[in-house]
């Protein structure tokens, strides 16, 4: 459902693989007419954009309803111009999922850095997004903002 989100749909990029556990995702980018810059190589909007949301995704569903995840912040840096078709890669392993309740059950909050790569066909990196992600255990229902019924994001 995440690739017919109007946001997500609009940068291009498609989600090819989320795992059941939703630990692991892939995303893919391709240069179309949609994504090309005045240059006639892939936007760097249509980078960002398409790796902007996934993490956070991934938390949120990882976590559940008991704790809060938002984007904090994020770079980006541009290693070489995107041509043809950019994959990326999202992967949240089990000793970061712990150590994320463990640092939540102590702290007000914990802010956690992931870096994800776009990398052209031959394995070379076009560019490299640094996600800086802010996390929180709920302390009442009030915390939650209500998210509104039939919403994509209730359907992930």
């Amino acid at each position: 459902m995440i690739n017919a989100w109007p946001c997500y749909w609009g940068t291009g990029g498609e989600v090819t693989f989320i795992s059941r556990d939703w630990r692991e995702a892939a995303v893919k980018l391709k240069l179309t007419l949609r994504t090309r810059n005045y240059v006639g190589t892939i936007f760097g909007g249509s980078i960002y954009g398409a790796v902007d949301p996934i993490y956070m995704l991934l938390l949120v569903k990882i976590l559940g309803p008991d704790y809060i995840v938002w984007d904090k912040s994020a770079s980006i840096r541009f290693k070489k111009p995107g041509k043809g078709v950019l994959e990326a890669r999202f992967r949240i392993p089990d000793e970061e999922i712990t150590e994320i309740r463990e640092l939540a059950s102590r702290e007000k909050s914990v802010d956690r850095v992931y870096t994800v790569e776009f990398k052209d066909r031959d394995g070379l990196i076009c560019a490299s997004i640094e996600k800086t992600l802010y996390v929180r255990r709920v302390s009442s229902r009030s915390d939650v903002a209500p998210v509104k019924s039939g919403a994509a994001l209730t359907t992930l």
